[in-house]
């Protein structure tokens, strides 16, 4: 496993003895053995095979000749393997493990990403080198096996159990086949030669990552220890000043070497940093002309400008933009590049960040991003002292103290003005860094002058540098924020309908995940710098990678942990295809009703079981493990899960036959609503009133299942009339057609029609039939209907009855009979009198 490398370095060589460099753990390339397949034993060829068999490997035969005779593959693979001996000759030749000790610690981590790149220059070779090998080494044993089949053969031959002729020509194929073996032996020799040479090289490079990370170790466990004299008496050492002259240029001298072979080696990560930058500028150009063009357009129409942020400053000011990312992609995507490489990276974006600071910046920091930085390049300035060790040291003496002072002289200033960029969560976060600072400064000036310089310039060194590496970050994050809301923001005019629809969550994702990015990158730093990365890293890795043996199989708690955050990654990889099918690439496709669903879904579990399998394997579980795991599961789902697995199956049917689909209208078991979700359990079903129904798979499977919107959304309005006796029933039909067809939502294909249903009690009664092909409007549709029914009917005069029924009484009581008796006569006499009235009114 890696750790994480160093970020800043000093100035030139400078970054050897005061720069900052993520450590780095032991990196061990092994060379897999290839287990060849166990060699078959040899089998007589049969005699009616034999014309046909010689034939074909005679051809062989001949084949391998000329391959042996050609150029060697593998020759140009030797001055390469020569570069990295000569490169790893000259680190071991420099230095014994003793003299490693006496080194600073940031030489030592410069060794070891020198060790580290030789040794994956050698795991490149080493593949080209068995890519190059493997057709003589696949020719040598299919050789083999067929000589010794010839050569049983010609046992046979030799008993006169063959013709003469067969057994000459096989006698004549043995020949030839060892003679095609000594033409491939010569190859085969020099490349084994150059493997065991390969095999020294690379044990060389084990044994120097070995004694290069135990020597920082060591120093790193001394760091508490005083290596020094109290700086009362210390004195000018007595070593000449020029043979630390020398140390230095040879110093200088190996790592301009190393940016040299690093620059050349052309790896995979240097060309993706190289396509980057590339493109960027581009784009950033682009963007900046923009910009200018519609501020000159607004400033033409007579509009006001608009206030600078942190978009406008970038736009403004491309070419810093394009410094600092590229800069930080240096830091990225070469982890392991030379510390020059990287102080340099870090030296050009001094401008660009304080270029590129948001104006809101200096409400929240005030003046210490120009602190950070003077202090970052006067640390730098530590490179020239190194020859005179009492002057390096007093000059960190000086530095922490510079440093003190302004720090203390920021917090006094912020708390006098009661600066209101210390209030919120940033705010008392930087304040606390503040403070923090200050201690650990005191340390280190305390530190320095009772003599333990190496925790000095450390402490000194690591709150520098991470203080300066947090501001560059923070501009870094800050361009990069305006380039995605450039991008995102105005995602009205995007083609992609997740950029239209979702920008703004989509931003505030991103950024999220950068800042974590970062605040991860930049506590790793600041542990690095204060040496505490390694055996914290040391500590996690042993708990980590303890293995409990259960059997064959073998686990950790770094197994479990790979295999949930593989699950977790596995989920939301699966969700965002899934989402990508929907939203993206099956809605620009003309698939039939239902399609896409079933696509999506059916991929969305297929991401998930592939991303399960692979979070086993990441787990270490082997194949014939998971068969085992697999089997077992098996035996269990099939006697206790029948029912999960029933359920399942029938969705896996679903989703291909598909009776239903998302937004279908169904009705099952008394249930009706709309299909929300089709799962492959289950099937989610929302209710008219509201609720949420699941449904089993299965029973949507065996129970009887209506689906009104299958094919089509059309639907059917039944409405039962009744009018009185009387009524002219052509009237009425007319009616209501004409009635129906004026009604919104109904159509005229298949017209409505009416129908006499028949003679009622007290109306006669017709029917109504109507078709609409709005079926999610259909119980609106269908009140708007009955109600112009009933108008239509009001304005023609026609009646709708009202109910009526003849009662005859057999027995009534004498009260009751009495009572009705009187009401009659009463009735029977406001008759007769009425009737006279309107015969003496005519």
């Amino acid at each position: 496993m890696r750790r994480f490398t160093g970020w800043l370095c000093a100035l030139l060589w400078l970054s050897i003895a005061a720069a900052p460099a993520f450590a780095q753990t032991k990196t061990v390339i092994e060379t897999p053995t290839a287990t060849p397949d166990a060699p078959k034993a040899p089998v007589a060829i049969p005699v009616a095979d034999i014309p046909l068999r010689a034939d074909s490997d005679e051809r062989f035969a001949e084949a391998i000749i000329l391959r042996a005779s050609e150029e060697d593959p593998t020759e140009h693979l030797a001055p390469e393997l020569d570069a990295i001996a000569k490169s790893v000759d000259e680190k071991a030749k420099m230095f014994r493990a003793a003299e490693l000790r006496e080194l600073p610690v940031m030489r030592l981590e410069s060794f070891e990403r020198h060790w580290k790149f030789d040794a994956r220059r050698f795991a490149r070779w080493q593949e080209n080198m068995r890519t190059a090998m493997a057709p003589y080494a696949q020719s040598a044993s299919q050789l083999a096996q067929r000589r010794a089949d010839w050569e049983a053969t010609q046992v046979i031959a030799r008993g006169g159990n063959m013709p003469a002729a067969l057994s000459s020509r096989v006698d004549a194929l043995v020949a030839q086949m060892k003679e095609a073996e000594q033409a491939l032996s010569k190859p085969l020799a020099r490349q084994i030669a150059l493997g065991r040479r390969a095999n020294l090289v690379d044990a060389r490079i084990q044994v120097g990552l070995r004694s290069v990370s135990e020597a920082i170790e060591f120093i790193d466990s001394r760091l508490i220890r005083l290596d020094s004299p109290p700086l009362w008496r210390a004195r000018q050492a007595d070593s000449d000043p020029n043979d630390a002259m020398t140390s230095i240029k040879n110093g200088i001298g190996i790592e301009a070497r190393f940016l040299t072979e690093y620059t050349a080696s052309d790896f995979g990560n240097q060309r993706a940093l190289h396509v980057l930058q590339v493109l960027l500028l581009p784009v950033l150009l682009l963007l900046s002309w923009r910009a200018r063009r519609a501020r000159r357009e607004a400033m033409k129409a007579g509009a006001e400008p608009e206030p600078i942020d942190a978009t406008t400053r970038v736009l403004q000011r491309p070419i810093s933009s394009w410094l600092l990312l590229s800069m930080m992609g240096v830091l990225a995507f070469e982890p392991d590049a030379p510390l020059l490489a990287h102080q340099f990276a870090m030296l050009v974006a001094l401008v660009p960040v304080l270029r590129l600071l948001p104006p809101q910046s200096e409400r929240l920091l005030g003046h210490w991003p120009y602190v950070a930085t003077a202090l970052y390049l006067l640390e730098r300035i530590a490179f020239f002292f190194l020859a005179n060790a009492l002057v390096y040291r007093w000059y960190h003496l000086v530095l922490a103290t510079l440093a003190l002072l302004l720090t203390l002289g920021l917090l006094w200033r912020a708390r006098r003005q009661q600066h209101s960029g210390l209030e919120g969560r940033y705010g008392r976060a930087v304040h606390i860094a503040a403070w923090v600072s200050v201690a650990v400064l005191l340390v280190s000036i305390v530190s320095n002058v009772v003599g333990n310089v190496s925790l000095a310039e450390m402490l000194n060194s690591a709150v520098i540098d991470s203080g300066y590496f947090g501001l560059v970050l923070f501009a870094g994050m800050t361009v990069a924020v305006a380039l995605l809301h450039l991008l995102l923001a105005r995602g009205g005019d995007a083609r992609l309908r997740v950029v239209r629809e979702h920008a703004t969550p989509l931003l505030t994702l991103i950024v999220r995940l950068l800042t974590l990015a970062a605040v991860i990158g930049w506590v790793v730093f600041t542990m690095n710098r204060f040496r505490v990365f390694r055996p914290v890293y040391a500590f996690f890795e042993t708990i980590l990678t303890h293995t409990l043996q259960i059997g064959e199989i073998a686990i950790s708690l770094g197994h479990v942990l790979v295999f949930f955050v593989s699950i977790y990654v596995a989920f939301w990889a699966a969700k965002a295809t899934r989402y990508l099918l929907q939203e993206e690439v099956l809605t620009r496709m003309s698939l039939p009703r239902g399609v896409g669903n079933s696509v999506a879904s059916l991929t969305y579990y297929a991401v998930l079981l592939i991303g399960a399998l692979v979070a086993l394997t990441a787990a270490g579980f082997k194949m014939t493990q998971l068969a085992f795991i697999f089997g077992a599961l098996g035996v269990g789902i099939g006697f206790g899960l029948q029912n999960v697995v029933n359920n399942f199956v029938s969705g896996l049917i679903l989703m291909f036959e598909r009776p239903i689909q998302p937004g279908d209208v169904v009705e099952i078991t008394g249930t009706s609503g709309r299909v929300r979700e089709i799962g492959m359990r289950a099937t989610t079903i929302k209710t008219f009133d509201g609720a949420d129904v699941v449904v089993p798979n299965g029973t949507l499977l065996s129970e009887k299942l209506t689906n009104w919107t299958l094919l089509d959304r059309n639907r059917r309005l039944d409405i039962d009339i009744g009018v009185a006796y009387g009524s002219d029933p052509a009237q009425l039909t007319a009616l209501l057609q004409k009635t129906a067809l004026q009604t919104t939502g109904i159509v005229s294909n298949p017209e409505p029609a009416v129908l006499f249903l028949g003679f009622g009690a007290s109306a006669l009664n017709f029917g109504l039939r109507a078709w609409t092909y709005d079926y999610d409007n259909s119980a609106s549709i269908r009140s708007d209907l009955v109600t112009r029914i009933y108008a239509a009917l009001n304005e023609a005069g026609i009646e709708m009855p009202f109910p009526q029924q003849d009662i005859h009484l057999r027995s009534v009581s004498e009260e009751a009979g009495e009572m009705l008796r009187r009401r009659s006569e009463a009735r029977n006499a406001g008759g007769g009198a009425k009737d006279k009235g309107e015969e003496a009114g005519g």
